[in-house]
């Protein structure tokens, strides 16, 4: 006869400050994804010990509230802060060539509330960093100034001037942004990004 693991032990707040350490010393985060991540640990305890349906929502609640004091505390003491992480992930994504729309909704899926608008305001403070930002998504993209090889006739180049205004919208950039880059030669458009980059 196999031999049953004895049931995981019950996560306290002292196990939960413990594992929030642990978190934080490896990813950054936001409050919110913190305490998300606690509270799943509970959840993925209640799964394994085999708790009763009402048994395993009362553990739950009792888990949610600890992980709440556990990230209150952690906040408190400067260990996770939603403006850091939104300015710090605001900068990396500006840099890939992200714009202001995608920086803003990727910061809300991660749980970054009021921290979002002075983040952006840090990362891309200007419509000429917005401009750099959009040079890098066109050369990442291969379009615009950064396309292989321009087309010979009239129609394919209105074509592919669509196609790379379409490309751009859809990252979040502005019409007027896009035919901007589009308008830039690739030396103009390496010289906004070096100088965005510094």
């Amino acid at each position: 006869m196999p031999r049953r693991s004895p049931p995981p032990e019950r996560p306290t707040e002292a196990s939960l400050h413990e594992a929030a350490l642990a978190h934080l010393a490896r990813y950054a985060t936001t409050q919110a994804g913190l305490e998300r991540v606690l509270v799943n640990r509970v959840r993925r305890w209640a799964s394994r010990a085999g708790l009763g349906e009402d048994e395993a929502a009362e553990a739950i609640a009792q888990g949610r509230a600890a992980a709440a004091r556990v990230v209150a505390r952690l906040a408190a003491a400067g260990a996770v802060s939603d403006l850091a992480f939104a300015a710090t992930r605001a900068r990396r994504l500006a840099r890939g060539g992200h714009s202001r729309a995608v920086i803003a909704a990727k910061l809300a899926a991660k749980g970054a509330g009021e921290e979002v608008e002075a983040a952006l305001a840090e990362a891309l403070p200007d419509r000429e960093a917005e401009l750099a930002a959009a040079c890098i998504a066109a050369r990442r993209r291969r379009i615009g100034p950064f396309a292989a090889e321009a087309p010979h006739d009239p129609a394919s180049a209105a074509e592919a001037r669509r196609r790379a205004l379409a490309a751009l919208a859809r990252a979040g950039f502005p019409r007027s942004v896009a035919e901007a880059v589009l308008a830039m030669d690739a030396a103009e458009a390496e010289a906004r990004i070096a100088a965005f980059r510094r």
